[in-house]
């Protein structure tokens, strides 16, 4: 049996082992739920906080693909020339 310690926790609850589709599937639910006015002031509050969260994590995540594909295609992303 594993131990959970604070920093396991931690990652758990910040998002940090969430892939991309993961967190911005949570966080789509989390906006539907809010404009659908379905939750208590203080469970807006906390959907609000995470949603923040999450939001930081996809963009970070979009950030570092997009260097990514800056260093593959020589430091100059392209335009795009699919249809």
């Amino acid at each position: 049996m594993t131990k959970s310690t604070p920093r396991t926790k931690a990652a758990a609850t910040d998002g940090s082992d969430l892939s991309y589709e993961q967190a911005l599937d949570e966080l789509e639910r989390l906006v539907a739920a809010m404009e659908g006015q379905q939750l208590p002031l203080d469970q807006l509050l906390q959907s609000y906080t995470r949603g923040a969260e999450l939001l930081t994590l996809c963009r970070g995540r979009l950030q570092a693909v997009e260097q990514q594909v800056k260093l593959l295609d020589g430091a100059e992303l392209k335009a795009w020339e699919g249809s």
